[in-house]
């Protein structure tokens, strides 16, 4: 979707539909590995937990060392942009080469979803991929320790389950829960 081509309404419309309808929520089953990572915003409650799966890439081979996304989810609470802002990054990254989502810049996101819309809410926007990128790092530190025979990191924390706060208006003047 380009949504340069279109008026705020239509944009506030698209990401209200990708928070109440989200295409990606839920956790991966069936798969290994599984490199989850969360992040989250303290100042106004945003958590996104991300689910990858990472395979070899069918055109580098197992032998090249080239990954991609071959499965991926997430979980989350928080404003509209956030939560939305996850859903439709996973639309953009499913299937791509590790190395290509690891650079991808944030300003593709925040076009992706309407930077007129985004703009005042860069930290709500980029969470995801900011904890993507994360996931992403963390899975080759564990590619290596496994070379060496160490084990692997530690999970990291959860953030603290902010369901029962209260977080604020998000910018289509819902509350957050």
């Amino acid at each position: 979707m380009h949504v340069e081509f279109l008026d705020r309404e239509t944009i506030v419309a698209y990401l209200l539909d990708r928070f109440e309808r989200p295409r990606h929520r839920g956790r991966l089953e069936g798969v290994e590995p599984v490199v989850s990572q969360s992040g989250g915003n303290p100042g106004c409650g945003d958590v996104v937990t991300i689910h990858l799966h990472p395979a070899p890439s069918p055109e580098d081979g197992a032998a090249s060392g080239g990954e991609r996304i071959a499965a991926i989810k997430f979980e989350g609470k928080g404003c509209t942009i956030s939560q939305a802002a996850a859903d439709i990054l996973l639309d953009m990254v499913a299937g791509k080469p590790l190395d290509e989502v690891a650079n991808m810049s944030a300003e593709a996101l925040v076009d992706r979803l309407g930077r007129e819309v985004v703009i005042v809410r860069l930290k709500c926007a980029t969470l995801a991929l900011n904890t993507l990128k994360a996931a992403i790092e963390r899975h080759r530190r564990n590619k290596v320790r496994a070379e060496l025979g160490l084990p692997p990191e530690p999970a990291p924390v959860e953030p603290p389950d902010m369901s029962g706060v209260e977080g604020g208006p998000d910018p289509f003047g819902r509350r957050n829960a």
